[in-house]
């Protein structure tokens, strides 16, 4: 027996393009500082799931500043942010800052300094270990778990505050400058794993921001871009980074982009 469908059927059982949920959001955010004068105003982001945001600016735009705002750890002056859905107004577990300087304590070993983040969690000891166990393992520091961070590179440190971040099972990630202090053949190396391990399944996170001065690291790791610039500062443009990972500068639409960006900034055009 052969069936027959109607065109309405068929448009109705058409596939349709799934919705792509919103994580982190912010309206019409404002700070100011306590003399009164506006770092930035009326500030609107938004991130979605399985999604890198970068945040690029001049320097005194208030970059780190409004990452600040997006995990209440500043107050704004005003406008609101939300967490799917749920205003923000008081620091969360549900969102990580990894700071530009590189964060960990050298009279603790690597497993030590991860399980800080579980101390406020009230997770006993044996959970806190395998967590944090865990989570060395997934930003490739297996078998470091008791060696100290005087004895690792700058790279495995930074890497330590990472899996320090994603113990406390954040679903979003605010990252300020991460690599700014490493040299360059080890800040590529990590950058070059940075998207995979914001998205290794194994973990909790569902989106993360990025605040950089580097526009090629912008263009390689981002989603979207949102440019800042002004006093005080605005969005003053949000583009768009479409072409398949890995990213090479040597491709030519990465140029492109980067030259957007640059120009979006009211740089000097970069040299072919």
């Amino acid at each position: 027996m052969t069936s027959t469908l109607s065109a309405q059927s068929i448009l109705d059982g058409a596939e349709k393009e799934p919705e792509v949920r919103v994580e982190l959001e912010c309206h019409d955010l404002s700070y100011a500082y306590p003399n009164g004068k506006l770092v930035f105003k009326d500030v609107n982001l938004t991130t979605f799931e399985d999604e890198l945001v970068a945040i690029v600016g001049p320097t005194g735009t208030g970059k780190s500043t409004l990452l600040r705002c997006l995990g209440a750890l500043l107050k704004p002056a005003s406008g609101h942010v939300f967490l799917q859905g749920k205003e923000v107004v008081h620091p969360s577990s549900k969102i990580s800052l990894i700071h530009q300087s590189i964060a960990t304590f050298p009279w603790m070993t690597a497993l030590d300094n991860v399980k800080l983040a579980l101390k406020c969690k009230k997770v006993d000891d044996k959970e806190a270990t395998e967590i944090s166990e865990k989570m060395l393992d997934v930003v490739g520091l297996k078998g470091v778990e008791n060696d100290y961070p005087k004895e690792m590179s700058g790279g495995m440190r930074q890497r330590i505050a990472i899996a320090r971040s994603l113990a406390a099972s954040p679903a979003i990630l605010l990252m300020d400058e991460p690599f700014v202090h490493l040299d360059e053949i080890t800040a590529t190396g990590l950058r070059k794993e940075i998207y995979s391990l914001v998205f290794n399944p194994e973990t909790s996170l569902k989106s993360a921001i990025l605040v950089s001065h580097n526009l090629n690291e912008v263009v390689e790791l981002a989603d979207r871009v949102y440019v800042m610039n002004g006093s005080p500062a605005k969005i003053t443009d949000v583009i768009k980074i479409e072409f398949p990972r890995p990213r090479s500068p040597k491709d030519p639409l990465f140029f492109e982009y980067a030259d957007k960006l640059y120009s979006d900034l009211n740089l000097k055009e970069i040299a072919p």
